[in-house]
């Protein structure tokens, strides 16, 4: 690759971008502080409604009408309601009374507003007792991560921490399932479908998969020069999604659109995948904590327990102990095995920020293997086909350090390290066994 294709336009074009980002992080860093301003004065508005309550015995509708009156107040500077208003003071109170440590390290710069966010969300889901105790430990994995990356952990955490197990909670949670239909404009209406969420993952993924087998089928014969295709069909992957799920809601198998001379076969055939991290005490029941979907989002663990059940494949994932690495992973060929070992080590694409799941990526070597890069672990990484590109076709580059941490450099020069996921298995020192315990097996 030339000099010009690494940097366009040449060193006007790097001072220039290096003027954008700077000035993108100063105004950053001024909206930050408004923001937290904004979070304290509003705040502050809430406390006052309450001390005009107090001399009367803050009685609950005493409170609520000067908090009301506040609100109004407020609402007409904002041009706002004050119904809007009264919502941002309960979100202000909450952020700046129920988590001060989170909004401290926003304000240092140690984590970003969206963190805060996620921080908060997680963390209001636990007893107010227990939210200091859980923001402590946030605060550190916020630091290392970016909040979408963090939220999904941030609430398997905040599952862990819960006085009440999580099969207990999910169990009265589904209770709830539903199918609401939300009418829209122009003859548009939204069915949503509440959910568990592996249910979910699994009729999304499904979708997924079939709209992209029409997609490809007609882009290949696109391709041939069969412009009828391009003609009759302009369909983007959400709009084809949608339509294949009308499809199967009400004709109970989708339109075929012709798939069936390509390697993804007919779509009925498609079936869902849904990529699950189970530890081994709840797969035993000996714990009924959460399950990881992917480092997305927890499930609960009976349904982890019923697709461990349904599968046909078994890894055994070997862990060393000490430094928290995935070491090695049962394998009879080399490659597929390679591949199983860094999904479970990357669990998604591995540019910062981003969270396609491996299973979606493309498995890139970090050193071309035309210039010599081999296939081994510490020279393989997932990449979504988007930062696979972007690594091929622009100025940024990568090195893989010790442990699978990613080191990104961008065109200016600025260094990006994206440290290896939370580990998939973890081990912890069993309890001394006891008189009357079986003999270990």
């Amino acid at each position: 690759m030339t000099e010009a294709m690494e940097t366009p336009g040449g060193e006007n074009y790097l001072a220039t971008l290096a003027g954008i980002v700077a000035d993108v992080g100063s105004i950053e860093r001024r909206i930050t502080q408004a923001q937290i301003e904004q979070l304290r004065v509003l705040a502050a508005a809430g406390r006052l409604a309450e001390e005009q309550a107090a001399p009367r015995n803050a009685k609950v509708r005493l409170h609520d009408m000067a908090l009301r009156s506040i609100a109004a107040e407020v609402g007409g500077v904002l041009r706002t309601t004050d119904r809007t208003v009264q919502r941002r003071i309960g979100e202000a109170r909450t952020i700046i009374e129920g988590f001060p440590a989170a909004v401290a390290a926003w304000e240092s710069g140690r984590i970003v507003r969206e963190h805060v966010r996620a921080i908060v969300d997680a963390g209001t889901t636990l007893p107010a007792e227990m939210w200091g105790e859980f923001e402590a430990i946030a605060i550190e994995r916020c630091e290392q991560d970016t909040p979408n990356r963090v939220r999904g952990e941030l609430e398997i955490l905040a599952h862990r921490m819960h006085p009440r197990s999580f099969a207990e909670r999910h169990e009265e949670a589904a209770a709830g399932r539903c199918v609401r239909l939300v009418p829209g404009r122009d003859g548009m209406s939204d069915l949503v479908a509440t959910l568990p969420t592996v249910i979910a993952e699994g009729i999304h993924d499904r979708l997924t998969q079939q709209a992209r087998a029409i997609v490809d089928t007609r882009d290949e014969r696109a391709a041939g020069d069969d412009t009828n295709v391009v003609a009759t069909d302009a369909r983007t992957t959400d709009q084809v999604r949608a339509d294949v799920f009308a499809d199967l809601l009400l004709a109970g198998t989708p339109a075929l659109d012709d798939t069936r001379d390509t390697t993804a076969g007919p779509l009925g055939a498609i079936r869902a995948r849904v990529q699950v991290l189970l530890p081994a005490a709840t797969l035993t029941g000996a714990e009924d904590g959460p399950c990881d979907l992917g480092g997305r989002s927890p499930i609960d663990p009976a349904s982890a327990r019923t697709l461990a059940g349904d599968t046909g494949v078994w890894e055994r994932l070997f862990h060393d102990p000490t430094t928290g690495v995935t070491i090695a992973t049962d394998s009879y060929r080399v490659p597929s095995g390679m591949r199983r070992f860094l999904q479970a080590r990357d669990q998604h694409c591995r540019f910062p920020g981003c969270r396609v799941a491996a299973i979606r990526c493309e498995v890139d070597h970090t050193h071309d293997h035309a210039l010599g890069g081999q296939t081994e672990l510490s020279n393989i990484a997932h990449l979504c086909q988007r930062h696979h590109s972007m690594k091929q076709f622009t100025a940024w580059r990568v090195r893989q350090l010790k442990g699978g941490v990613l080191e990104w450099t961008s065109p200016l020069g600025r260094t990006y390290r994206e440290d290896a996921p939370t580990p998939a298995v973890a081990f912890t020192p069993a309890a001394p066994p006891q008189p009357g315990d079986p003999a270990p097996f």
